[in-house]
């Protein structure tokens, strides 16, 4: 069984099997996991999380692993979460990291970890926020979480990282066409990657003429907001305050491209530093935390009472039809002190 206070003692030490045995309990989202992650919360956030989706087939998985080498080579100490969205057990695409990283395992200051997705309609772990907290207390300078783009996967991603990078293959004009403009609500910044393949150049023209119709869209529901920053300049004079996403290719199996990235990652943050989240903004992030905590924590209580005489009263009712969702819900809510 694990001793929590002295495995949390062993983590701030920098112990990576602390990390590891921590990260498991994570995953479990056992009620000890809450109590992990409020303990933690206090530490702060110290290192920053890059997100890269894009679909499958992009070179993702080549592509972080030179993003590794590269931080690496700066002294920097990089972990990494892998995020396969389609099944929550080690395999598929999730595999395909493992081997396509493995240079890395000897490394002490790279640490990779594969993560199933859980989350609903093929979105994102709950428990993935909390393993990059998780990562940002042992204190890794970078932190990099992967994950195949499908859905809400990728509105998932923005919410969680501080820059997302889409990746994207000269073949991908189908998925431009599907998504569209919408895919610039997401990006940070756009990467073609395996750029040496014909089309690449199309597909850079293609993003750069969406991101063109997604920044006039933006500036324009975002008017307000601007206005407000801009009676706050400084300098009084009109400030720009859209980060213009830029597009950049890469061929990854050669290595190109690699340091163009981090150059413009690093410039994103830096932007984001000088345009930080409003009040309002600050506030919808941890509303919106705070339900899907609560949501998940609620539905793991329900299950766990499925057996109790009152739900079983309950669901007897709905499955003989004489109760109807609506009231069995009603009914739920005043057995737990919600409703009078």
């Amino acid at each position: 069984m694990l001793d929590l206070q002295k495995t949390i003692s062993a983590f701030k030490t920098g112990d990576i099997r602390a990390l590891s045995r921590l990260i498991s309990l994570v995953e479990s989202r056992d009620s000890e996991s809450l109590y992990l992650m409020a303990s933690l919360y206090k530490e702060g956030a110290k290192g920053s999380c890059l997100g890269i989706t894009g679909p499958p087939g992009a070179g993702k998985s080549t592509l972080v692993d030179h993003l590794i080498q590269y931080r690496r080579s700066q002294g920097k100490t990089v972990g990494v979460l892998a995020i396969d969205p389609s099944s929550p057990f080690t395999g598929g695409a999730v595999l395909g990291d493992r081997i396509r990283m493995q240079q890395h395992a000897a490394d002490a200051g790279v640490y990779i970890r594969s993560l199933g997705s859980r989350g609903a309609h093929g979105g994102l772990s709950v428990a993935t926020r909390d393993l990059v907290r998780l990562y940002q207390a042992f204190g890794f300078d970078e932190i990099i979480v992967e994950t195949v783009g499908v859905g809400q996967t990728e509105l998932d991603i923005m919410q969680l990282a501080d820059t997302t990078i889409v990746v994207m293959v000269p073949e991908a004009g189908d998925t431009i066409q599907t998504m569209k403009a919408g895919l610039t609500e997401i990006a940070d910044l756009f990467i073609v990657n395996k750029s040496d393949r014909p089309g690449a150049t199309a597909m850079v023209t293609a993003l750069q003429q969406m991101i063109e119709l997604g920044e006039g869209r933006v500036r324009v529901q975002e008017h307000d907001r601007q206005h407000r920053m801009i009676q706050t300049s400084p300098t009084g004079g009109e400030e720009d305050t859209i980060w213009h996403i830029d597009v950049l290719q890469t061929i990854a199996t050669k290595n190109k491209g690699i340091e163009e990235v981090w150059s413009k990652v690093d410039a994103h943050r830096a932007w984001r530093v000088t345009h930080p989240e409003d009040v309002i903004e600050v506030q919808n992030r941890r509303d919106a935390e705070f339900a899907a905590l609560a949501t998940e924590h609620f539905g793991r209580w329900l299950q766990e009472q499925a057996d109790s005489t009152a739900l079983t009263h309950i669901t007897t009712q709905l499955h003989a039809g004489t109760l109807n969702p609506y009231t069995a819900v009603e009914k739920l809510y005043t057995h737990i002190g919600l409703k009078s």
